[in-house]
């Protein structure tokens, strides 16, 4: 099969999986991209996920548009990214036509409660995987501290991530001055 109508086909079935948004999504591409497909290694998939989440817009449809482009060019990634987008499109667009004649029914009520608990399994497991990945104390304990800021102080995530920007580069000028690569 064509790479290009293989990627867009892949995408296309991990966009009817989107509930929950892209950081759900995040170990579902994992799979395809890295253990099914082996288009990417694991590591290169994770730097994938770090930039596509250091830009604007949606993780998924930066995820698939990275990934299509890389194994297949630019038409590769507007593939991808047209396959992840499609089913969100047309189930919200079913959805907002139809929510309020269902929303009340308690068998649907009751889907949304099991959804939202996927969802939370799902960004769980994402959040883990990018950890191990990243076994270095300092970044662990980097997270950890910046979890625990959000959670329990009213901090702005904007300025966190900004911190965490100007604590990375610090601490990368650092290093290079020092001799070091790390």
């Amino acid at each position: 099969m064509n790479q290009r109508v293989s990627l867009f086909l892949r995408f296309l079935k991990l966009g009817f999986f989107t509930i929950g948004g892209g950081y759900a999504m995040v170990p579902l591409i994992e799979r395809e991209v890295v253990d099914d497909s082996h288009w990417l290694e694991r590591s290169e998939y994770y730097n994938t996920i770090i930039l596509t989440q250091s830009v604007p817009g949606a993780i998924a449809v930066n995820t698939a548009y990275v990934v299509g482009s890389r194994i297949a060019g630019i038409s590769g990634g507007l593939l991808a990214a047209l396959g992840v987008i499609i089913p969100s499109f047309a189930i919200i667009l079913v959805i907002a036509m139809s929510f309020s004649s269902f929303r009340s029914i308690p068998l649907v009520e009751a889907i949304f409660r099991g959804i939202r608990s996927a969802v939370v399994a799902l960004i769980a497991a994402a959040g883990v995987r990018l950890a191990r990945e990243s076994l270095e104390v300092f970044t662990l304990v980097s997270a950890a501290a910046g979890l625990a800021v959000l959670l329990f102080l009213n901090f702005s995530p904007y300025l966190m991530v900004l911190i965490f920007i100007a604590i990375g580069m610090a601490r990368a000028f650092l290093a290079h001055r020092r001799g070091s690569t790390k």
